[in-house]
């Protein structure tokens, strides 16, 4: 049991490192290539699509490593089981009265 826990932790550091590094290549190759970046992408018409698909792109590669960073760090959501819902019998409310209309001969 402890050899299949040591190699996931393996796994997961290995995938943050090359999350964290593609993460890092993206942001420089943003920050190197600028202008012909933002030329690119105000071409208009279909090349409007691209600044949408970059943060796609940027996004996933950045959300990627943050999590398995604070997976590596130990740092995990807490898991909830479904609890059965407790039942609560109401009591029907009496039928109030009705009032009626009687007639005197």
């Amino acid at each position: 049991m402890a050899v299949k826990s040591e190699v996931k932790k393996k796994k997961i550091v290995i995938q943050t490192i090359m999350y964290g590094a593609i993460t890092a290549a993206l942001y420089a190759a943003v920050f190197s290539f600028a202008n012909p970046i933002t030329e690119l992408f105000s071409r208009g018409g279909f090349y409007a699509a691209l600044p949408i698909a970059t943060v796609f792109v940027f996004s996933f590669a950045h959300g990627a490593f943050t999590s398995n960073l604070w997976s590596v760090l130990g740092i995990v959501a807490i898991t909830k089981r479904p609890t059965e819902r407790p039942t609560v019998s109401v009591p029907r409310p009496t039928q109030r009265p009705r009032a009626r209309l009687r007639m005197s001969a």
